[in-house]
């Protein structure tokens, strides 16, 4: 793989600083709900609810999205109610919640924009931001994440590898 660029020290920093603007713009924790977008994001969806337990003492409530069916390059799929309760594993309604979609990497924009799809297919939150550790420009689609770890600019050729301890068995973001 390419040369790592942020340690899992570092990772672990821009986590908790995602963590505290969370709750600073969200005036508190009441009526958030945590997103993570299949498979990494859902990691560290979990990581921002356990570091707001420890500062705050809430536990906030981390459901899982797999966008599979929800993407543009998917044109034979018919999509249906069964599909997008299937698509979301969570324990609570989104129904007027903020709801903040989590993601390792933000680059064309279109796996947030599936996400959107699915997300108004299983509720209606009343609030949707989006915190990604990477964001590394060249969006397609007007999304703009509201909560970044790390701007790293790149080359459209490269590819961002964010690796998480649950999946990967080490932390840290390389650059191909």
């Amino acid at each position: 793989m390419g040369h790592e660029i942020i340690d899992g020290s570092s990772m672990q920093r821009a986590l908790t600083r995602i963590t505290y603007e969370i709750i600073e713009q969200n005036k508190g924790v009441d009526n958030l709900v945590f997103v993570g977008i299949k498979t990494r994001g859902i990691y560290l969806a979990q990581r921002l609810a356990n570091r707001i337990k420890q500062l705050e003492g809430v536990q906030i409530p981390v459901g899982e999205l797999d966008i599979e069916l929800y993407r543009d390059d998917r044109h034979t799929v018919d999509r249906d109610q069964t599909a997008a309760v299937n698509s979301i594993q969570i324990e609570t309604s989104i129904d007027d919640q903020h709801v903040i979609l989590v993601d390792d990497v933000l680059f064309t924009g279109r796996t947030v924009r599936a996400a959107l799809d699915a997300l108004m297919d299983y509720g209606r939150p009343k609030r949707i931001s989006l915190a990604v550790l990477v964001d590394r420009g060249h969006r397609e689609l007007p999304i703009r994440p509201d909560f970044v770890g790390k701007n790293i600019p790149t080359a459209m050729n490269e590819t961002v590898h964010v690796a998480v301890e649950e999946v990967d068995g080490h932390e840290g973001i390389s650059l191909d």
